[in-house]
């Protein structure tokens, strides 16, 4: 094969999306970090599973217009840093298309490469031993191998064997991957993308992804109302079997499951227990479920947001333009009730449904700032990991989009507070800026696994107090655990003031007997409380 035309790259996406989409665990596994939020593979399997989706069924011949649409599905659907990277190396490749109606090597690893210096200029500071490092090197050694042979078959098996290698390597590169013993999770999921493109330039064969290019029928989620969804979180696990287990009777987990929810399946295996509930607490859930044994493949979607976002897309069409009426307006990413009605209460127009295990997608912020009748703006990621996802979302826009890059929830209720309509633009997002860098935020949450940070071990279902990513407090209690990372956090940070936003798995007696409790140990600091009912966090800190 000499060339590509639209038809085969076609197929290499959709094989790309299907490869990766059937190793979406095994790239998630590879996170770092302890904390209940390891989506790589998610993120960077539902970015490319856009473009599959946007080419199924497309019979376009010409390359340049395919690479273009893909391009294009990919922007859209970017979630997380590493979707976003993976949207950009796609872009890019797109551009060194250029319309063209096949593709031969050179340029094909001309294109690649374009595609490595778009990731790499939107990347600030661009970090070795990471995905970016796996595009570049494979991209490096595409060019070379273009210079010797015409062949796309030994160019993309160069490229793919120089990935892996680079894969292997960043474990070397990057102290805490050489810790935790693992490679890069954003490197292996590009590795896996071009396994399944390389799939098709080989053999012709379509690695399947299950969901794209199938023909079905679709739900009318119309009629449905949130009233009639009882239990909100669907919520799926595997139960090991461990010293734990001995002597205990599992059939009293399958009861307490059916006790807290409905649409139970229970499967009871010598090794293992596979449970599927709906629940409105699926960490009460989890909690019971970890005195058996340790807990793996654990799933939590909540299905009235999914019913929204289902509604929100049937009735989409047509688009209304939504009136421009006054000069600001804001969009902030937050999760929990609680969280969205204080937004809202603080004049943000549009609040995302999003922030850490479920990044919302960089057409899911467009689509809030163009509902914002507002010529300006304003967008609080609210995580790191959403920072570009918004960002994307700008030149896309026909409103004039300002991207204030705050990481966490509390910084943006900071930045709000300084907002004054009487300043422009350039001064407001300086002032805005400055608000949010003088939180100190924490988080409370728990190990999904063992692990081993610095000097600190941990075990997997310990509670941490985290900030700044650092593990600052560690305990078997959360609230115990939260306490001793406030107190941290209020002695590091000197402030005046703390703000506790407890979540929806903490009852309103414990969070105020923790104010209490922090409020009697610093009497002089301002301590507020906020039901913010968000997900993943027991409780966020925050301390100015």
């Amino acid at each position: 094969m000499n060339t590509i035309n639209g038809i085969i790259f076609r197929d290499m996406i959709i094989s790309g999306a299907g490869s990766l989409k059937t190793h979406i665990q095994e790239v998630n596994d590879l996170n770092v970090f302890p904390v209940p939020d390891g989506d790589t593979g998610t993120n960077m399997s539902m970015t490319i599973s856009a473009a599959a989706s946007e080419l199924a069924g497309s019979d376009e011949v010409n390359a340049g217009k395919v690479a273009k649409s893909a391009a294009s599905a990919l922007l859209r659907g970017a979630r997380g840093n590493s979707g976003v990277i993976t949207s950009l190396l796609f872009r890019g490749i797109s551009k060194g298309f250029d319309n063209a109606e096949e593709i031969d090597a050179k340029a094909f690893a001309a294109a690649y490469t374009k595609g490595v210096e778009s990731a790499y200029k939107a990347v600030m500071k661009p970090t070795e031993g990471t995905i970016l490092t796996v595009a570049r090197l494979s991209a490096a050694a595409g060019v070379q191998q273009a210079e010797k042979s015409d062949d796309i078959v030994e160019l993309f098996s160069v490229i793919l064997d120089a990935a892996r290698e680079t894969l292997e390597q960043t474990r070397e590169m990057l102290p805490v991957l050489k810790q935790a013993g693992v490679v890069d999770s954003g490197g292996k999921g590009l590795v896996r993308i071009l396994e399944g493109m390389y799939s098709v330039v080989k053999d012709g064969v379509i690695i399947e992804c299950g969901d794209v290019g199938e023909v079905r029928e679709k739900a009318d989620f119309a009629s449905f109302e949130l009233s009639d969804i009882k239990f909100a979180y669907c919520t799926e696990f595997l139960v090991n079997k461990n010293e734990l287990s001995l002597g205990k009777d599992f059939e009293k987990l399958h009861q307490f499951a059916m006790k807290n929810g409905d649409s139970v399946v229970f499967v009871d295996d010598e090794e293992i227990v596979k449970i599927h509930v709906h629940t409105n607490h699926p960490g009460k859930v989890l909690e019971e479920a970890l005195k058996y044994g340790y807990l793996s493949k654990m799933k939590i979607e909540n299905m009235k947001e999914q019913l929204e976002r289902e509604q929100a897309e049937s009735a989409a069409e047509p688009v209304q333009e939504v009136a421009q009426d006054k000069e600001y307006g804001f969009v902030a990413v937050a999760a929990g009730e609680g969280m969205s009605d204080m937004f809202t209460e603080m004049g943000i127009d549009n609040v995302v449904f999003g922030g850490q295990t479920m990044n919302p997608s960089a057409d899911d912020i467009l689509k809030a700032i163009e509902a914002v009748p507002a010529k300006k703006v304003f967008v609080f990621p609210n995580n790191k990991n959403i920072i570009m996802a918004a960002q994307l979302a700008v030149p896309m826009s026909t409103r004039e989009v300002i991207v204030v890059p705050t990481r966490s929830v509390p910084e943006c209720v900071s930045a709000m507070f300084v907002f004054d309509e009487s300043m422009g633009t350039a001064e407001n997002l300086e002032a805005m800026q400055e608000a949010a860098s003088a939180v100190t935020t924490g988080q409370v949450t728990y190990a999904v696994r063992d692990s081993s940070i610095g000097d600190t071990e941990i075990r997997e279902g310990q509670i941490m107090g985290l900030s700044g990513g650092l593990v600052k407090a560690l305990g078997d209690d959360v609230d115990e655990t939260a306490y001793s990372l406030a107190k941290t956090l209020a002695d590091e940070k000197g402030g005046s003031v703390m703000t506790v936003y407890s979540g929806e798995e903490v009852t309103s007696e414990r969070a105020q007997a923790l104010v209490e409790k922090l409020t009697a140990a610093y009497p002089s600091m301002d301590i507020a409380l906020v039901e913010g009912k968000q997900p993943v966090y027991f409780y966020i800190v925050s301390v100015e």
